[in-house]
């Protein structure tokens, strides 16, 4: 898990722009199914935290901390790695986006079997994200960034017998995420979007900053829309995002 520090820097406005997305949070209902106690490890601001059970986020950045909204789930400062809590104590462990960010990803993947009898994570593919067009005609780098993550494949190796689905992003998802604005390329050259995205916010300035330059060029004319009319015309779009559910049902 990013440590504090880190997250205090690129933290900021989460709470805005990184609203839960309806159609995955009732995904993720699903899958928490009728686990009676979460921890949401990574909780961040709160997004997708189940308030009609009992919950307790782990979360080690104050900033993000901070931005959590009055009456949401009590907080314990504490990482992936060691979760300060007994055997068995949850039902259901819940890591929405945070894995590629924690700083030992196996042992944080056997705390999560070790604490709950179920483990839910939202992760994404980097196969099919590298083909997001973003990414491979504008920021390549994002690919380069990933391959040195824990994503998709290390949810699979270190739980047993998990599932995979996929998480189609709507076309008007209100959860910032990197692919959050697929049919809305315009979003990507506001700033305070770009800073609630790990990745581009991580970024070489420079880079991020040439890469927003030849998109706004593209849009002014028109060579965005000549290269991808067809995704004006979808409701959702895969763009790599996967639901993991392991553990006992």
């Amino acid at each position: 898990m990013v440590s504090g520090p880190v997250y205090d820097q690129i933290g900021v406005g989460y709470r805005s722009r990184r609203q839960p997305e309806p159609q995955w949070a009732a995904r993720l209902a699903e899958a928490i199914g009728d686990g009676r106690s979460v921890l949401n490890v990574g909780a961040g601001t709160g997004s997708y935290e189940p308030d009609d059970r009992f919950t307790v986020a782990v979360e080690p950045s104050l900033t993000m901390v901070a931005q959590r909204p009055r009456g949401s789930a009590p907080v314990v400062r504490a990482v992936s790695e060691h979760l300060p809590v007994a055997d068995g104590s949850f039902d259901v462990a819940l890591a929405v986006l945070t894995l590629h960010h924690w700083s030992d990803p196996l042992a944080g993947l056997a705390e999560l079997r070790r604490v709950s009898r179920r483990q839910v994570l939202v992760t994404w593919d980097p196969v099919v994200t590298r083909e997001y067009w973003l990414v491979r005609e504008y920021l390549p780098q994002i690919e380069q960034w990933e391959a040195n993550l824990a994503t998709l494949s290390a949810a699979i190796e270190q739980l047993d017998g998990a599932r995979v689905e996929p998480l189609p992003v709507p076309a008007q998802c209100r959860d910032g995420v990197m692919a959050a604005y697929w049919q809305r390329p315009e979003a990507y050259l506001d700033p305070s979007v770009r800073a609630a995205i790990s990745n581009v916010s991580l970024m070489d300035a420079s880079i991020v900053a040439e890469a927003m330059a030849r998109l706004e060029r593209d849009l002014a004319d028109g060579t965005w829309l000549a290269r991808h009319r067809d995704l004006l015309d979808r409701s959702e779009l895969d763009v790599g995002y996967r639901l993991v559910v392991a553990g006992e049902s």
